[in-house]
């Protein structure tokens, strides 16, 4: 048994000192990311968004977001009595349009990349009031 342990214990510590033959792996950053065209390109995609909705082009907010895009909003009484009448529009009711004012931008990759800040959200509402959220 004390035989066994002793060629366990050598074949371990011979295991252990053994050049890796493996490369060192490097990390290769071939594909820099040029951030300030992300943000330049950012921006514009963020501007055609706003615009977008200012001038009631609905249909065409889809190319701005991903088919499995789930939206999740505030739960104020506000943002509740938007919802209804969003879902259900009565009289003169419009989306007028959202301004998103950025404090942060952070580029995680080259697809994808995230913001920090603040979105106002402006409609009227069934009386024709401008209401902002």
């Amino acid at each position: 048994m004390k035989n066994l342990l002793l060629i366990l214990l050598t074949l371990i510590l011979i295991s252990c000192n053994e050049k890796n033959n493996q490369p060192d792996l490097k990390s290769t950053d071939t594909d820099k990311i040029d951030i300030q065209a992300e943000l330049e390109s950012i921006e514009e995609t963020r501007t055609a968004f706003q615009l977008a909705i200012k001038e009631k082009r609905y249909g065409d907010l889809k190319q701005y977001s991903t088919s499995d895009f789930k939206a999740v909003s505030p739960g104020s009484e506000d943002w509740l009595e938007y919802k209804r009448i969003r879902e259900k529009p009565m009289g003169q009711f419009s989306y007028d349009s959202i301004r998103m004012r950025p404090q942060e931008t952070i580029i995680a990759s080259d697809t994808i990349a995230y913001d920090f800040g603040t979105s106002s959200v402006y409609y009227t509402n069934a009386e024709g009031e401008p209401i902002e959220l």
